[in-house]
């Protein structure tokens, strides 16, 4: 299924850099520029950035479903690495990273109900 990949690539990099801006900024510049935004469970705003990370990057690249998925697992490990460093001054917390990998799972579920329901439509 192919909507507007190109779209959706810009999308996933937009996002991409989105997220990154928001995990690695100290807490105290994230607040200083009006930037502390999300849910109040720091699990659930990974969760929900790393499904739209996901879904936007597969549909985007719908041939490499298995490359979007080692990326983002990668990314929010990284990201989770570098928090714990004193330069960024945030909390390294490998719970983190799970919730990280449970928003790539939801991602993925919902390109497959969006195929379905785009395969019932077309």
């Amino acid at each position: 299924m192919k909507l507007y990949p190109a779209i959706e690539r810009a999308g996933f990099f937009v996002a991409l850099i989105a997220v990154l801006v928001l995990a690695l900024l100290p807490a105290s510049r994230l607040e200083q520029f009006g930037l502390n935004i999300g849910f109040h469970s720091d699990k659930l705003n990974h969760a929900s950035a790393f499904a739209v990370l996901t879904f936007l990057g597969i549909l985007g690249w719908p041939q490499r479903k298995a490359w979007v998925v080692i990326f983002l697992a990668l990314v929010g490990g990284a990201i989770e690495v570098l928090q714990g460093t004193s330069l960024i001054a945030r909390d390294l917390d490998i719970l983190d990273w799970v919730a990280d990998c449970l928003g790539i799972s939801c991602g993925l579920i919902a390109v497959v109900g969006l195929r379905r329901i785009v395969g019932r439509q077309g």
